[in-house]
């Protein structure tokens, strides 16, 4: 027979959206019990990109003079290489935030030093190695979950369960909530190469005649992202690692004397690429948030930092009511209501990308800079625009004590 448990508050999934939601609701005095079916927070080629509205509201939250101890690299100006030529594409240093850089930080990073935090307060508790593989319903509200764990069967019973397990979420296909597809027409090849030295100091963004290759700085050794066409993977390795390695090369030719560091496929990892959002992200008992919510695509890094806001707005729209009973289903609606405009722009944003900047012809000239590009070279001013849309995004969310 199945152990039982009770708590206000029940989340699934142990990423971003699910701890900094268990956090704030913590905080706020609500019992709440995060699940995560790993043992650890490790796992590789995760975003890392913490912006500067998420860095703001560790402010708000009196957590940053300790967050900022944590290894990490800033970057206050994304640049990009363009078909040859280096050119600035986002200035965040006019940003109206205390921090006006990106702080790249490994996520597990973030997410240890977030629940480190959560579980000094007594209504806090993260369950690793809890999986959940099932919902429970009295009629059509949404009760609780079932959970597999090392020692069996768990059942938990919530006021309100909060479905955070990504975009190959378990509770958005339990609860039955349709879901709405945005064609990408990429997909994104992960890999580590070796960082030495006198290697670039930034992060960089490699753009050549409609191709992109990305480059994040991991202390010791490069996350690689190579961009490649939708469905594209069994061609390329059809046409062997050397290849692959030459092609990286062409990018990033510094990289030259430890390519071939890429040995074998399986350091090759395959990133299918999202976009979709539910049509209304909630059912009574029930509330889906972040990529559980709304799967975006790595353009821009936002992905986290939406997913952040959206707990945020989840702690200020419910705590209160969550402290002493049940939310009902305007309660939920409001939270969506809250957050669903600010995720159609952004993802509008990436489709827009993906069909005109990454999967387009930038010129039939190998050398020239596209239009947009050049003028963002020419007027400093104009860099503050994407700087604002990636560093603090349509609607920030501050946290409500």
């Amino acid at each position: 027979m199945a152990e039982k448990l009770q708590t206000r508050c029940v989340i699934a999934g142990g990423g971003p959206a699910g701890i900094m939601a268990g956090y704030l609701l913590a905080r706020a005095g609500v019992p709440v019990i995060v699940l995560e079916k790993h043992a650890d927070f490790f796992r590789d080629f995760r975003g890392d990109t913490i912006h500067p509205s998420t860095l703001e509201l560790m402010y708000e939250l009196g957590l940053l003079d300790e967050f900022l101890k944590q290894p990490h690299q800033e970057v206050r100006e994304l640049r990009a290489v363009v078909n040859g030529q280096a050119v600035p594409i986002a200035d965040f240093t006019r940003l109206p935030t205390r921090c006006k850089f990106i702080a790249f930080m490994p996520q597990w990073d973030f997410l240890n030093f977030l629940s480190t935090h959560a579980k000094e307060f007594s209504s806090f508790q993260s369950l690793m190695q809890h999986e959940v593989v099932d919902l429970t319903f009295d009629q059509q509200r949404v009760t609780g979950v079932r959970v597999k764990t090392p020692r069996g069967e768990l059942e938990i019973r919530a006021d309100l369960v909060i479905g955070a397990d990504g975009r190959h979420s378990i509770i958005q296909a339990r609860a039955g909530l349709e879901r709405e597809e945005f064609g990408v027409a990429i997909d994104v090849l992960w890999m580590r190469i070796s960082k030495k030295e006198n290697d670039p100091q930034q992060t960089l963004g490699f753009f050549q005649q409609g191709k992109l290759f990305v480059l994040l700085d991991r202390g010791d050794y490069w996350q690689c992202g190579f961009v490649i066409p939708k469905g594209g993977f069994d061609a390329i390795k059809a046409g062997g690692l050397p290849q692959l390695q030459k092609d990286i090369v062409s990018f990033a030719g510094f990289l030259h004397d430890r390519v071939a560091e890429l040995n074998d496929w399986s350091q090759i990892k395959l990133l299918t690429v999202q976009i979709n959002r539910l049509r209304n992200w909630y059912r009574d008992g029930l509330l889906c948030i972040g990529d559980s919510a709304h799967a975006m695509s790595p353009a821009g890094g936002v992905g986290i930092n939406l997913a952040i806001q959206d707990a945020v707005a989840t702690a200020n729209l419910l705590g209160q009511k969550l402290r002493t009973g049940p939310v009902s289903v305007d309660d939920l609606r409001k939270v969506q209501a809250r957050r669903e405009w600010p995720t159609r722009l952004i993802q509008a944003m990436q489709v827009f990308i993906h069909r005109h900047v990454v999967t387009g012809q930038t010129s039939h000239r190998k050398d020239s800079l596209p239009f947009v590009v050049r003028l963002l070279k020419w007027f400093p001013v104009l860099r503050r625009v994407p700087a604002r849309f990636i560093g603090i995004g349509p609607r920030p969310e501050h946290y409500c004590s």
